[in-house]
């Protein structure tokens, strides 16, 4: 990918957080800056790479990410990380013995928590690192405060020696706000100095830097207290003072703009002294927080009298909408109704794979053989849950479909000693957290089922590139990986190791029929590119000939998009039973000729889309 010439400074533009974030990293001088995709924080590192001067890159993995911006800032470089929420778990491990090296060119760390479940496994509250690990937190509350907070993110860094959490939300992520941008600071690399008792944490150097955390911890107390990212807004209606942070404080000064507000930009550590400036104002506290009670927990430790998750839901955003009755209801007010225009009717449409998608022959076929129990990952192969497939029984995190099929295999009981256990991961899934599932499956003596999706991109994140397809984030050749050579290397048997096309049903049928008969590790690996990369080559579409379309329906189980309902009907077989039709057409605008719905078509009904000329068609009519 080419970088572009940025905006020069002074410039007000229209940015997302991502963005401007982005914005920020490059105008603070980084010099490395990693990632893996995950919604809603993937657009920071994809815009991020469109900047001169620093160097960007797709991680395999969370962790791995970080240790990545790690090296460079104990190099003496800035570095920059991001992650989504669930990311944080994976990278964990590195970030709690970070904080105890510290850095020495500035880090920064942002996580973007999906409020609300977008598109996401959980709802967690990344605050609760800032806690666990001992660092500052930062919170924005726009695209200005997203561009702002990361530049003082790594003057903070610089400043305590310590990586710097920046807590976004999927409200900060994707809505644009103007953001006035800056220029780009040079920043000098003071370069790795040996210091082992600092950067090598055997059990020894790091009990000695632990009392070192805690006198940094008190430092950065009072800094909270002091710094003007923690300010109290006063108001004329002292009923009720509100504590906010981020886009929660938003959502406060629309619903009550008279009220006394303490703003928290810097909310880890809580400044406590501040929070009791607020009280002495106000009749009672309210502590508005997406999406744990944090702050209000440690208030309460504290012996401030604050109101929150009592009276607030304890998930989802904090809207207006939620938090305007739920003050009504605490002041003994009516509840204010609430009158809003007539929801738009939208014929409802299920989540679902894309037209053509090389997963579909896949869940089809899965859905196709019996008795067989399905571990799922994260990813588009999640929605080989949904109908008309039903072809997933558990999909918990990130690589986990490996680790549990073992499991479910281990742990089988009297009713499911029949089963055959398969599991189903992606080509960036596994490589992500997949390899070591895989390995364990193989050392342990396991019987599972491997079906390793491989669609060459992380297609559920928009396609970004990976070890699998041969690019880079730059769209630069790379190394590509061998998956079948990879699996191999992790111990599964040449012979239990295939390859096959998933558009051809009848192979890929066979080929999980007999390797689930087999009571040991194999692997079947796909290999046909998402349809939306440029690895994707669309051939001639399809079309249903009505007067041979029977109505059996036996093409809507593909699942595929292109495939529509045009009537339906009942008809009373021959032995009585009476079975539903449907009757269908392919709009031949989006097919794009995969050839899945034509093998399971008895009647031979659908055939290649032969258009018609506009001439033609005017003639038609005139006659």
């Amino acid at each position: 990918m080419a970088a572009v010439m940025p905006a020069p400074a002074a410039s007000r533009l229209l940015m997302s957080g991502n963005e401007a974030v982005a914005r920020a990293v490059w105008e603070s001088g980084v010099k490395v800056a990693a990632a893996y995709p995950g919604t809603p924080s993937t657009e920071m590192l994809e815009v991020i790479s469109t900047y001169p001067d620093l160097y960007a890159e797709w991680s395999v993995n969370e962790k791995v990410s970080l240790e990545v911006a790690i090296g460079a800032a104990y190099a003496g470089s800035r570095a920059f990380c991001c992650m989504k929420h669930v990311g944080m778990n994976v990278a964990s491990d590195a970030l709690m013995t970070l904080t105890l090296t510290g850095v020495i060119g500035g880090l920064v760390i942002a996580i973007a928590d999906d409020v609300g479940l977008s598109s996401s496994q959980n709802e967690q509250d990344s605050r609760y690192w800032g806690r666990f690990a001992h660092l500052p937190v930062l919170e924005p509350a726009d695209s200005q405060e997203a561009y702002a907070m990361t530049k003082v993110g790594f003057e903070l860094s610089e400043r305590f020696q310590v990586p710097v959490i920046l807590r976004m939300t999927t409200r900060i992520n994707h809505v644009k706000s103007v953001v006035e941008v800056g220029e780009r600071e040079a920043f000098a690399g003071a370069g790795f100095k040996k210091e082992p008792a600092r950067f090598v944490m055997v059990p020894g150097n790091a009990g000695k830097r632990i009392p070192l955390m805690f006198k940094r911890d008190n430092e950065l107390r009072a800094l909270a207290e002091q710094s003007p990212l923690n300010f109290i807004e006063d108001g004329s209606d002292k009923r009720v003072g509100f504590i906010a942070s981020g886009p929660a404080y938003m959502h406060v000064k629309e619903s009550f703009p008279n009220a006394p507000v303490l703003k928290l930009g810097l909310s880890c550590p809580v400044p406590f002294e501040k929070c009791r400036e607020l009280a002495a104002l106000v009749d009672q506290v309210v502590v508005v927080e997406e999406v744990e009670p944090l702050v209000e927990t440690e208030l309460k430790a504290q012996g401030l009298k604050v109101l929150g998750k009592e009276i607030l839901p304890p998930q989802g955003e904090l809207a207006p909408n939620v938090l305007r009755p739920a003050i009504a209801r605490l002041l003994g007010e009516n509840v204010p109704v609430t009158t809003s225009t007539a929801a738009v009717q939208i014929f409802p449409r299920p989540p679902t794979m894309c037209v053509a998608c090389p997963h579909l022959g896949v869940y089809y076929t899965l859905s196709q053989v019996r008795n067989l129990t399905i571990s799922g990952d994260i990813g588009c192969y999640t929605l080989g849950a949904g109908h008309p497939w039903n072809a997933l029984d558990t999909c918990v995190s990130m690589g986990a479909s490996m680790g549990i099929a073992h499991g479910m295999d281990k742990g089988r009981g009297e009713a499911d000693k029949d089963k055959r256990i398969v599991a189903v991961i992606g080509d960036s899934t596994f490589l992500h957290m997949g390899m070591q599932g895989l390995l364990d499956m193989v050392y342990n003596k396991g019987n599972v089922t491997v079906l390793l999706l491989d669609n060459r991109a992380v297609g559920m994140t928009g396609g970004q590139d990976n070890p699998g397809n041969g690019r880079d984030i730059y769209g630069d050749d790379a190394p590509r990986i061998d998956f079948a050579k990879l699996v191999a290397a992790l111990g599964v048997k040449e012979e239990r190791i295939h390859t096959v096309n998933p558009y051809e049903l009848p192979v890929l049928f066979k080929t999980i029929r007999d390797e689930v008969k087999v009571p040991e590790v194999s692997v079947i690996i796909t290999d046909q590119p998402c349809v939306l990369i440029k690895d994707y080559h669309k051939l001639k579409p399809f079309e249903v000939l009505d007067d041979k379309c029977t109505g059996c329906g036996n093409c809507l189980d593909v699942g595929c998009p292109a495939i529509h309902v045009t009537r339906r009907g009942k008809e009373i077989k021959a032995s009585g039973r009476e079975v539903d039709l449907a009757f269908v057409r392919i709009e031949s605008s989006v097919c794009t000729g995969c050839g899945l719905c034509v093998q399971p078509c008895a009647p031979d009904a659908i055939v290649h889309h032969v258009p018609v000329s506009p001439i033609k068609l005017i003639k038609n009519c005139g006659a």
